[in-house]
């Protein structure tokens, strides 16, 4: 299971005293508020800073932290990644996962025949939808929904399916 989990992401500097401009990578921003501290991720490092400022505007969080006080020094942590350990992760609802802990799932339909391995989450707005590639490279798309996804177990990297009658191409 991955340590640290992705918060968001830098795209751009704000001002001139090293606030930076990240794209949220979680389903509620406002999650930052609760956040003393966050790693960043540069060149395969991880650096622990303290969150002095957050700030929400259309869509995009503004963060200040300790130690980064020009234009310049924000400037050098664009595209990097913001994280937090799992430890200090949103806790979940039950039956909700992180999208990386069942990336690389094994798919199952209701009759144990393998689909193939969950490659990707898109998120729609009204429910997910799991993108499973068969080892011939096709994508099966399976909506995320709790009539469609039977059973998820991390320890077995299993998801179990009920397809939806003609979502495959030989069901038609």
């Amino acid at each position: 299971m991955i340590e640290y989990l992705q918060v968001g992401k830098i795209v751009n500097t704000h001002g001139v005293k090293g606030e930076m401009k990240l794209i949220p990578l979680t389903d509620d921003p406002r999650r930052f508020d609760e956040l003393n501290w966050a790693y960043i991720e540069k060149d395969g490092q991880l650096e622990k800073l303290s969150i002095l400022d957050v700030k929400y505007v259309k869509g995009s969080v503004m963060i200040k932290f300790s130690g980064i006080d020009s234009m310049s020094e924000a400037e050098k942590y664009k595209d990097c990644f913001v994280l937090v350990d799992r430890e200090h992760a949103v806790k979940l609802p039950e039956d909700s996962f992180f999208i990386c802990d069942i990336i690389g799932c094994s798919v199952f339909d209701e009759n144990g025949r393998l689909l193939g391995e969950l490659t990707n989450v898109l998120e729609t707005g009204s429910n997910d939808v799991y993108v499973v590639k068969d080892d011939s490279g096709k994508e099966i798309l399976v909506p995320a929904l709790k009539s469609v996804v039977s059973n998820v177990s991390l320890n077995q990297q299993r998801i179990d399916v009920i397809i939806p009658k003609g979502l495959l191409d030989d069901e038609v």
